[in-house]
């Protein structure tokens, strides 16, 4: 089986978010698509394991936030690679409270849509939920929207592991991986560690290299771990 002939399906990045009694949450997502037009609706899958399915499932209502393509690896991180388990996902970034009372991402959102869900179904890891489109808003006519072609070609990330695409790092890399070696970063969210600069948060000073990073260390921008770093030219 060729991995790479997965990666020319083609994708978009949102975060699809949802909240219930006062609980709000999210996730980057690449499958969301639309499925009518008269009515317009959309699809999701989503994994038995977020958070945010489970607030779908009792709320019935789920927001989409279009990432723009220049979208800050912070926003990445925070919804792509932090649980909603163990971090308020939404403190630190702008949104509103969408007429269905779902949370709308409005930080690097170029568009975003509102829908109901009006039907489920179990595809195995994930469910499929289709959403009839409520309400929805152009944010920014003229950013152009994130792929996921874009996000792993260019910025060198990947998906994370709850995403339908998601694939073991040990598979990739031998892909990413070159022999001339100048930089080691995150093959999450593409974060590069600077020697140089070392890691202040973590405690980590000046002068220290990849190599002599304690292996409890994880990436500052989106908490992967030190074994899901691969080296570039």
């Amino acid at each position: 089986m060729n991995i790479e002939a997965y990666f020319k399906v083609t994708y978009g990045l949102y975060v699809v978010s949802s909240a219930n009694g006062g609980k709000l949450n999210g996730y980057v997502s690449n499958t969301v698509f639309q499925v009518t037009a008269e009515p317009p609706q959309i699809a999701i899958a989503c994994s038995k394991n977020n958070l945010t399915t489970s607030l779908i499932e009792q709320s019935k209502t789920f927001a989409i936030s279009v990432l723009e393509k220049e979208t800050s690896a912070e926003i990445i991180g925070t919804f792509g690679y932090k649980s909603g388990k163990d971090a308020d996902k939404f403190s630190n970034v702008q949104f509103k409270t969408g007429k269905t009372g779902a949370p709308i991402l409005l930080d690097n959102a170029i568009a975003y849509f509102e829908c109901e869900a009006v039907q489920v179904m179990d595809v195995g890891s994930h469910l499929l939920f289709i959403g009839k489109v409520v309400d929805n808003a152009l944010l920014n006519a003229n950013a152009e929207p994130l792929t996921y072609a874009f996000y792993r070609e260019v910025r060198k990330g990947k998906a994370p592991k709850n995403a339908p695409t998601y694939i073991d790092p040990e598979k990739l890399k031998p892909l990413l991986t070159s022999d001339k070696v100048l930089e080691h970063y995150c093959t999450a969210c593409g974060y590069v560690y600077h020697p140089e600069e070392g890691d202040s948060n973590s405690g980590i000073e000046p002068g220290t290299s990849f190599e002599d990073l304690p292996d409890t260390w994880v990436c500052p921008v989106c908490g992967a771990e030190k074994s899901d770093f691969a080296k570039r030219e």
